[in-house]
């Protein structure tokens, strides 16, 4: 039996999707861009879209407030890295504290 090729993107955010192997091939990467997706397509249907810019993102209040506290996170390292720079910081407590700034950019970066 042929291998199907490899796994198409989501159709609302665009990561690889994953490929269950047998039945009809998921579309969606996760549940909450299927329910975007919905969303959008109703809102069309029922002649709102004009309400929204066409490059408008659609998140629930769970959502974006997860990516809210996320934003925080980072910018509350960079402000401590500025801080532990004007104290003139030793060099290891400045290394920790680049290494929080970018867990918190890489939590930030996988808000889709």
């Amino acid at each position: 039996m042929p291998r199907r090729p490899r796994a198409q993107p989501c159709r609302w955010c665009g990561r690889d999707v994953g490929d269950a192997g047998i039945g009809r091939r998921r579309q969606y990467c996760r549940q909450s861009c299927r329910q975007r997706a919905y969303e959008q397509r109703a809102l069309i249907s029922s002649g709102r879209a004009a309400e929204l810019a066409p490059d408008a993102v659609v998140l629930s209040s769970d959502e974006a407030m997860a990516l809210s506290d996320r934003v925080y996170q980072v910018r509350c390292a960079a402000e401590d890295i500025a801080t532990a720079l004007s104290e003139d910081a030793p060099h290891d407590e400045l290394r920790h504290l680049c290494d929080t700034l970018l867990a918190a950019v890489d939590s930030a970066d996988r808000w889709r």
